[in-house]
């Protein structure tokens, strides 16, 4: 089965994007947060702005509906 990117909703802070990331990549969320937090140091936009896109653009993790019988 192939990897979907989706936004997590069980690992997130803001809007689930460095859980979703963390989940993709199989790395610890922390690492991916700390990647984000160092893009924020030179003036904000180069963390911000990849942030808000895949906010905008990743959809959230679907729901598991349970089965029916």
């Amino acid at each position: 089965m192939a990897k979907k990117l989706y936004r997590s909703k069980t690992d997130r802070m803001i809007a689930g994007v460095c859980g979703g990331l963390a989940k993709y990549f199989e790395v610890d969320p922390i690492i991916i947060r700390v990647i984000f937090f160092i893009l924020l140091l030179p003036g904000g936009l180069p963390g911000i702005l990849p942030y808000v896109i895949m906010w905008i653009v990743v959809p959230e993790e679907p729901t598991t509906a349970p089965d029916k019988e």
